[in-house]
């Protein structure tokens, strides 16, 4: 959620911010604002709406001279979406500009104190509170803006990522993080900050992440320091070399990033089992378990926590790992589990599911899982995000940067990952006949080119969408490990194109949703080969006998399900706990469809941000 660009430096700092904060738009956001220092004073333009209404709103109403500046894009929390709300926020002196991630909790109790000092507030925000809090700071205790920023971000609860700029010292911006990311690209006498790394990439491959309760000020020509929140104590740097490119988070010649990602799918799979997949010699090798076997082996349960699409892949990690390993399972909501008391011990393995590695819900309970000592295990996307710092160990997906908001190959990369593990335990306990293990790994190496082929229904799909994208309600339904995909591919088309849809295991459709079926209700039926395949059957007949109509995911050749369906789209034939990875694809291009031609935004859904870094 919401986007942090900075920049300070010797060139022309606003096209680098605007640009900036396109790349970002993949977050999620409602309104945009930019601030620039001029050199005698700073120039401000918001907006509510998009980057580029605010490109043309700052272009015609502001000077975008100077090589100091903030840009940021909001996602409402404290205060409805409007230009007012939007950041960045002045303090009252009109000397301090800030801009700010995150959720500031006793922003109310701070304000009224404010208010009795004298001091005016023009939005409804949270972070026009805190700029002046630290104006406040700086004034009564006479120190300098970095020390303002310390002293009053001990006096605040909540989350935060913030950038703040003082133009009595025009050469610096002073930033801090708590649960939401911030990183600082290091070049040649110029620093860029950002909420990840894709605003700079094209400038500089060297970065510092900030670690929760960090800050840093940044100032032009000087080597940055960071320090703690509390104590003011110095950190040992570590810049980190990206292994980003421009390439990646460029669209390719596709219409929207959703389609290039759903297209990616093969090679990042490929790409996330490489190294780690060794068919020939019959081995799954990752440090992250090896390192760890006893803990894993040990384990009396694992209890998965994630939420959205990393709960259903933990979902279909429920059937794999019990399946294939014989350790019993149970999948969590992180935002549920938080706030529980759960029973967890130190014979439990917890795996923590998060393609940004960011997500505030998950990583609170991670900490939690930790504190009742249980051996923590992350499965992410993003090299160095907070998960992957905060978990004991952890396997990344190598899915590359994801930038549609409705995840994709995130999904199928997770699946993939999760697999791996689950193999390398099943050989390790024995649970698995070497047979089985052999063919599961050599059907896991030939899944890219399944899904190549499954692609090829691209243009079936887009056919059968046109008939079905006026609808408002849809049924998804599936068994056994296609259960949770149904449960995704219901996701995905809520995500996207606004349209009402239920995922449901197929057995349970009679016990209520059967009630929904008429002549005007698209259900889509997973039901491939193996897997209950006669049940499936039977739960379609129950639905062509109430008129409903049906769109079938089958395996390549059927017969029965194809007399009864109104659509089927094929799948190459696999192995029943691998078919999750097929299944799902055709469901992502039928979101994708549906929604391209009810003309919705396919990349940035409405109110839905790509990492969700607050309550």
């Amino acid at each position: 959620m919401c986007g942090i660009v900075g920049y300070v430096g010797h060139r022309d700092a606003y096209p680098i911010i605007i640009k900036g904060l396109q790349r970002l738009e993949y977050r999620g956001y409602d309104s945009a604002g930019v601030a620039l220092y001029d050199g005698t004073d700073i120039n401000l333009s918001k907006t509510k709406g998009k980057v580029q209404e605010l490109k043309d709103k700052a272009e015609s109403e502001i000077s975008t001279a100077g090589s100091v500046g903030l840009g940021h894009t909001r996602w409402a929390t404290h205060g409805v979406p409007n230009d007012v709300n939007s950041h960045p926020h002045y303090s009252n002196s009109g000397n301090l500009v800030i801009i700010h991630n995150g959720i500031i909790e006793n922003y109310e109790p701070l304000k009224k104190e404010l208010t009795k000092r004298g001091y005016t507030f023009q939005s409804d925000t949270d972070t026009e509170v805190l700029v002046n809090l630290i104006e406040d700071v700086k004034k009564n205790e006479g120190v300098k803006l970095g020390k303002a920023v310390q002293i009053a971000l001990n006096q605040v609860i909540g989350a935060y990522a913030i950038a703040v700029f003082d133009k009595t010292k025009p050469d610096e911006i002073v930033v801090a993080r708590l649960g939401s990311p911030l990183a600082i690209g290091v070049g040649e006498d110029e620093f860029f900050i950002a909420s990840d790394a894709s605003p700079f990439i094209e400038y500089t491959n060297n970065a510092i992440y900030l670690e929760d309760e960090e800050m840093a000020v940044v100032r032009r020509g000087k080597k940055v320091k960071v320090r703690k929140i509390k104590d003011d104590s110095l950190v040992d740097l570590y810049v980190q070399e990206l292994q980003l490119n421009l390439e990646q988070i460029e669209k390719g010649g596709y219409d929207h990033f959703m389609l290039k990602e759903i297209f990616e799918q093969p090679n990042a799979i490929r790409d996330t089992y490489r190294g780690r997949l060794l068919v020939n010699e019959a081995i799954v090798k990752m440090a992250g378990v090896e390192d760890n076997m006893k803990k894993f082996l040990n384990a009396e349960r694992i209890i998965v926590v994630a939420c959205g699409t990393s709960w259903h892949a933990g979902l279909v990690s429920e059937y794999i790992f019990e399946e294939f390993a014989r350790i019993p399972v149970e999948v969590e909501y992180a935002s549920e589990f938080r706030y529980r008391n759960p029973i967890i011990t130190e014979k439990d393995v917890v795996i923590a599911i998060s393609q940004s590695g960011e997500t505030a819900d998950t990583m609170a309970a991670i900490k939690l899982a930790k504190s009742k000592g249980a051996f923590v295990f992350g499965v992410c996307n993003v090299v160095g995000s907070s998960i992957s710092r905060e978990t004991d160990a952890g396997a990344y997906t190598h899915a590359g940067p994801e930038i549609g908001v409705a995840s994709t190959k995130a999904f199928t990369t997770q699946i993939t990952v999760l697999t791996l593990i689950a193999l390398r335990l099943a050989r390790a306990k024995g649970t698995m006949s070497s047979s089985d293990y052999r063919l599961h790994l050599q059907e896991l190496e030939l899944i890219p080119e399944k899904v190549e082929k499954t692609l090829l229904s691209d243009d079936h799909v887009k056919e059968i969408s046109a008939i079905y994208k006026d609808a408002t309600n849809f049924l998804y339904l599936g068994r056994g490990f296609n259960f949770p995909v149904a449960l995704e591919g219901a996701l995905k088309l809520k995500e996207i194109s606004y349209i009402h849809a239920e995922g449901y295991p197929a057995a349970e459709m009679k016990h209520g949703p059967i009630a929904l079926i008429d002549e005007q209700m698209p259900v889509v039926v997973i039901a491939t080969r193996k897997g209950h395949y006669e049940k499936v059957v039977s739960n379609i007949q129950e639905i062509k006998s109430r008129k409903g109509k049906i769109i079938a995911i089958v395996t390549e050749g059927d017969v029965s399900v194809k007399e009864l369906a109104d659509h089927v789209i094929e799948i190459p034939a696999s192995e029943e706990a691998l078919s999750p990875l097929l299944t799902t694809i055709p469901l992502q291009l039928l979101s994708y469809y549906i929604a391209v031609m009810r003309e919705c935004n396919v990349d940035q859904p409405r109110n839905l941000a790509k990492s969700v870094t607050v309550e």
